[in-house]
């Protein structure tokens, strides 16, 4: 390796070295075109040698691998944030149904509870009516039961009174019939 490497190396110097040679003085260290080429091409031979191209090949492959993941790595972060957005947007729309739906139920019961609570109120008001109309009935049947007793006790006190006085038969009919009478007005 090592001769191929001076053998390249003499090749690059004398190629390098024709533009001095047409300049006129052969091999002059003086010039500094001469002098600068033989660096030039021994600096690339040495950079060869060492196989700095290599090197940094190797470098730019591994830098290049390294941005490739970072892409790689990102994309699949990207497609999990997506995932996970669509999974929120999934969820939000459930729960927006969910409100949707507890508020219906929520206006259902409560309409069922006012329809409940009016029915009560009717039943409740039908039974107090019931109940005023029954203590009328009551009270009617009361009443009329008190002017009956006082009309029989109006009769009995007449009858006593006309037997009492030893009326005529003619005046205490017609005091019966008085008696009678005032009865059947106050039973209207």
């Amino acid at each position: 390796m090592t001769m191929k490497f001076l053998s390249t190396l003499t090749t690059a110097a004398v190629i390098g070295a024709t533009p001095a040679f047409a300049a006129g003085g052969g091999f002059n260290f003086g010039n500094t075109d001469f002098v600068v080429a033989i660096a030039f091409v021994i600096f690339i031979g040495i950079l060869i040698y060492l196989k700095v191209p290599g090197m940094v090949g190797g470098m730019l492959d591994k830098r290049a691998e390294g941005i490739q993941s970072d892409l790689d790595e990102a994309r699949a972060l990207r497609e999990e944030a997506q995932s996970i957005l669509a999974t929120y947007e999934r969820k939000q729309k459930e729960v927006a149904e969910q409100a949707e739906q507890i508020v219906a139920n929520a206006k259902s019961e409560a309409q069922a509870a006012a329809d409940q609570a009016k029915e009560d109120i009717k039943a409740s008001i039908a039974r107090r009516l019931q109940a005023a109309q029954d203590q009328i009935v009551s009270a009617q049947a009361s009443a009329v039961k008190e002017v009956r007793d006082t009309a029989v006790s109006v009769a009995i006190s007449a009858a006593s009174d006309v037997i009492a006085s030893g009326m005529s038969a003619k005046d205490g009919s017609s005091l019966i019939d008085a008696a009678i009478a005032e009865v059947g007005e106050k039973l209207h």
